[in-house]
């Protein structure tokens, strides 16, 4: 059913916290520490990923997704420009069972309508001389 069973397989052999592999949580794991209070008695104690139940809309399915994603996954979807672009560009490894449910279904999708990975222009970061002085030009017409 998964175009990348070999390392699909491999991803859910190493990863140790089950929960992951029915959302996107971008390699987050269930971490564990001890809590240390004055008296230097030390109880031991688990923390969880930061998750979050979303709708994210998918381009190529034309529908929202709901899925439960961490906070970081989140941050890593907007970076890529929507979830259809992440769930193509990202590793297997860090999809899981659901990431790899809705790239095998967006793939289809784009496969039906001929279509590839959607990019998205993204603002450059940097000012140049040429766009400082159109800025000029435009507040010196207002």
């Amino acid at each position: 059913m998964f175009p990348s069973i070999p390392l699909f397989n491999a991803a859910v052999v190493s990863q140790p916290f089950k929960r992951a592999q029915l959302g996107l949580f971008q390699g987050k794991t269930k971490q564990y520490g001890n809590n240390v209070p004055f008296s230097k008695h030390k109880t031991r104690r688990t923390w969880l990923p930061n998750v979050q139940s979303k709708r994210l809309f998918s381009d190529s399915l034309q529908e929202f997704v709901k899925v439960k994603l961490t906070t970081r996954a989140l941050k890593t979807v907007k970076k890529h420009g929507g979830l259809d672009n992440y769930v193509l560009k990202t590793k297997p490894d860090l999809l899981g069972w659901e990431g790899m449910r809705i790239r095998v279904a967006v793939r289809e999708k784009q496969r039906e309508h001929g279509t590839g990975v959607l990019v998205r222009p993204t603002p450059s970061t940097h000012t140049t001389a040429e766009t400082v002085e159109e800025s000029r030009d435009v507040a010196s017409a207002v």
